[in-house]
């Protein structure tokens, strides 16, 4: 098993990024903060507060598009992404060239990313089937079953999304098949998964931190010069702005962590 080091991985991100910087930022702003700020613009402001703290017993009417829009944003992201991976994983490698390379291995995180959704769905059908038969017995203990379940059901979800950090580089950077591609991502972070989870956990506070704090000054800057509307908009491109830079650090930071453990 490879030894992975996070601060070997920062120190050589911090490096490629000062090198590289031309060519990652556009990249990261187009295809990663872009078609995030447009969504944000699309979506109703009710729609919006209830993706932040979901309700099931008050589900907003999602405006027609809405749904298109996301799938469109998530694959947008996903191409940008992989674009970035490709100019993370082969020096020298031009803009044009990672743009093809992402399109052509697209199709491929698409079909992983099918395969775990249809392996949370076949979990989630098998809890609510116990969850109706628990309830046809007993009311009461079907709520506390639920609440466990629930609970499982999130751990198990994040659990695999540590384990599979780096499947987007391993896309990109081979030829393998959908299901060849999850066992390798799977296979290259066992042993590691607590040192990954504190980089996953550090990076993601450190974007909301700093996101939230460009937004907000931002925000009141564009509420002095041109009311709420402008606030709103001056606070989303900087945030987005802001967490596109911090993502290109954590994708370069992911591919030298794959880098490493690939090498065992």
């Amino acid at each position: 098993m490879a030894t992975i080091s996070i601060g070997k991985a920062w120190e050589e991100a911090v490096a490629f990024v000062a090198r590289e910087a031309t060519l990652l930022l556009p990249v990261a702003l187009l295809f990663v903060a872009l078609p995030g700020l447009i969504l944000g613009e699309m979506t109703p402001p009710e729609l919006a507060a209830w993706f932040a703290a979901p309700d099931p017993k008050v589900i907003p009417t999602m405006p027609p598009g809405i749904a298109l829009a996301m799938l469109i944003t998530i694959i947008l992201i996903w191409f940008g992404s992989l674009t970035l991976f490709a100019l993370a994983l082969r020096p020298g490698i031009s803009v044009g060239e990672a743009l093809r390379l992402s399109f052509g291995r697209l199709p491929v995180l698409i079909g992983t990313a099918l395969i775990v959704v249809a392996g949370v769905m076949a979990v989630a059908t098998v809890a609510i089937i116990v969850m109706l038969v628990v309830s046809a017995a007993s009311p009461v203990a079907a709520a506390g079953l639920g609440l466990m379940l629930g609970f499982l059901a999130a751990i198990l979800v994040f659990f695999a999304s540590v384990r599979l950090i780096l499947l987007n580089p391993v896309v990109i950077d081979g030829t393998a098949g959908v299901v060849a591609s999850l066992r390798q991502a799977w296979a290259l972070t066992r042993g590691h998964f607590w040192r990954l989870l504190a980089f996953l956990i550090v990076i993601t506070l450190l974007s909301a931190i700093v996101g939230a704090a460009a937004q907000t000054i931002f925000g009141l800057l564009g509420s002095v010069i041109g009311g709420p509307d402008a606030a709103r908009l001056a606070g989303g491109i900087a945030g987005a702005a802001v967490s596109s830079i911090i993502q290109v650090y954590m994708l370069v930071m992911i591919a030298r962590i794959y880098r490493q453990a690939s090498a065992g």
